[in-house]
């Protein structure tokens, strides 16, 4: 039998062992991954901008972290609803006046903490920086998955999003910390805000490639929402943990560095740890392989537990640099192999709010591991916001090994072997 197949993966050869080289070479990904790249650049500046900026106008750690967490707070509440906006109405609707609002929320914030207004003001500008945040991520990677319709290249671009993830996650924190310290406390802020607005602007620009909306296999399930899945629900609390990471990271890492009394080493540390993530997912990305996800994904966040475990214990630089490393490139194969779960796990109609769903968590895991860190440094030892990591994904773990049979894709009819269950039935002839 031979059969017609119309989809973008079929005019394209897959072979045995897709790669990166082959992933690029896929027609037209270039006109929506450099503006999306620009695009989300600013996202990695967003909490250490903050942090910083309030830190020096307060004094306070806690309350630095107390404000940043309401940021976080309110993007992982408004993030879905973004993506369900995203999956019903067009990406570029929902793109165009979400950078507008947010960056005006953020020079608002930034005036305000420049002022010495009080905290409640702050906390009232962090909401809508917060909730506007662009959730340009989860959108690229939604055109991925319209491009490769369930190619083998999915789990290579799945790696791919990761390491551009983690690139804007080395650059980003370096830029804010170098802005905030040699420049004005401010700078990173408003940087970030400029960016985000001229990014998302050229990214909405990149009509040809956003997913379709109301047609075809959308129309069946465009009201369906990806909360309702139950293995996505397991991979929220797993992202809720890697958010604890990145936040407990962020605050620990700023208060160690101001106790040595070399503020400017915050962001070297912080970009190794990022480098680790970033390099960790290039070579995920480039095996092949024959272990199932589900599998993977318990190794994998087993394998990060344990790593931010010892971070504690670290008590000079080198020491930390070092595990801050090996906790980077514990945490790309989780991430890699939960975004591409996923692709089996949620219709397609529901893929841009699901994978905003994992956006969210991790923020939101952010924003509390940056509460209760932050809390911690000004309460305890140098240090002891390190406990919020490895609290944060031992929690994760043991709901991930209880849970992980809901990470099973469901079993559905196929028109033909290759097909996938929620997507439009193949024409056999």
């Amino acid at each position: 039998m031979a059969s017609t197949v119309t989809s973008e993966s079929a005019r394209t050869p897959v072979s045995s062992r897709p790669g990166y080289g082959q992933l690029l070479r896929t027609r037209g990904v270039w006109a929506f991954l450099l503006p999306g790249f620009a695009a989300r650049q600013p996202f990695a500046m967003l909490t250490i901008s903050i942090v910083l900026l309030v830190q020096h106008t307060t004094g306070s750690y806690g309350t630095a972290g107390a404000v940043a967490a309401a940021t976080g707070v309110s993007m992982a509440l408004f993030a879905p609803l973004t993506g369900r906006l995203a999956d019903r109405h067009g990406q570029r609707a929902v793109l165009l006046p979400g950078v507008v609002v947010h960056s005006l929320a953020g020079l608002s914030l930034t005036a305000l903490a420049l002022t010495d207004a009080p905290l409640w003001a702050l906390f009232a500008a962090a909401v809508p920086t917060g909730a506007s945040v662009p959730q340009v991520g989860p959108m690229v990677r939604a055109r991925w998955g319209v491009k490769l319709q369930g190619s083998p290249l999915m789990t290579t671009a799945a790696a791919f999003e990761s390491v551009t993830d983690e690139l804007t996650f080395v650059f980003g924190p370096l830029l804010a910390t170098a802005l905030c310290t040699a420049v004005d406390p401010a700078a990173g802020l408003l940087t970030e805000a400029a960016l985000t607005l001229v990014g998302g602007l050229l990214f909405a620009a990149q009509r040809g490639s956003q997913p379709s909306v109301g047609v075809g296999g959308h129309a069946r399930v465009k009201h369906a929402s990806a909360l309702s899945v139950p293995g996505v629900r397991v991979l929220i609390v797993a992202f809720l943990g890697i958010g604890a990471v990145f936040g407990g990271m962020q605050v620990s890492l700023a208060a160690f560095s101001e106790s040595i009394g070399e503020p400017g080493l915050n962001g070297v540390l912080y970009g190794t740890f990022a480098a680790g993530n970033m390099l960790s997912g290039i070579v995920c990305g480039a095996i092949a392989w024959k272990v199932a996800p589900r599998r993977r994904l318990v190794i994998g966040y087993a394998a990060l537990a344990l790593a931010a475990s010892g971070l504690w214990a670290a008590q000079s630089v080198v020491v930390l640099a070092g595990a801050g490393l090996l906790v980077g490139m514990c945490i790309a194969p989780a991430l890699i192999t939960g975004y591409t779960l996923v692709d089996g796990l949620v219709p397609a109609g529901a893929r841009t709010e699901a994978f905003t769903w994992l956006t969210g968590a991790v923020a939101l895991g952010q924003a509390a591991a940056v509460t209760i860190a932050g809390q911690l440094e000004d309460r305890l030892w140098d240090g002891a916001g390190f406990l919020v990591p490895m609290g944060g994904t031992l929690l994760a773990l043991a709901t991930l090994v209880a849970l992980r049979s809901r990470l099973v894709p469901p079993v559905v009819n196929r028109t033909v072997a290759r097909g996938v269950g929620h997507r439009v039935p193949v024409t056999v002839d």
